[in-house]
């Protein structure tokens, strides 16, 4: 089970930290698989935080991307800066500033590899209600 959803007050505190758990909640919700929080802000000054995951099929990546951007405009009142990728459905990103999300479908995420990529951050385990991907 997830953690509990942050209080909108803690998020638009500038709470980076709940934002991305707000994130991963909302990939949660449409059933993402490998959910993935790396913080990021010691070691790269393009965002605080990352949350990577993965979506079945391009619908479903984009759904996923949809949840996200509804829950964090609900919930913290913030819409992403910029998004790339929604028309292909194969990576979605969402860029909030101090977050950025990744939506990818297994075989882009296998190909980009992002979690290698940014292994030096401080990966942070979300308990998702979806199994990993196999290896």
């Amino acid at each position: 089970m997830a953690e509990s959803a942050p209080s909108p007050a803690l998020v638009s505190s500038g709470d980076s930290r709940a934002l991305a758990l707000l994130a991963a909640e909302a990939c949660d919700d449409r059933k993402a698989v490998d959910i993935r929080l790396i913080r990021v802000e010691e070691v790269s000054s393009l965002a605080d935080w990352f949350v990577i995951c993965s979506g079945l099929s391009d619908v479903q990546v984009r759904a996923i991307a949809r949840s996200v951007e509804d829950r964090l405009e609900s919930e913290a009142g913030r819409l992403p800066l910029r998004t790339e990728g929604q028309s292909e459905g194969r990576w979605v990103l969402l860029d909030y500033g101090e977050l950025i999300v990744h939506v990818l479908t297994p075989a882009e995420r296998r190909y980009y590899d992002l979690e290698s990529f940014w292994g030096h951050g401080d990966h942070e385990p979300f308990l998702s209600s979806q199994p990993a991907l196999p290896q």
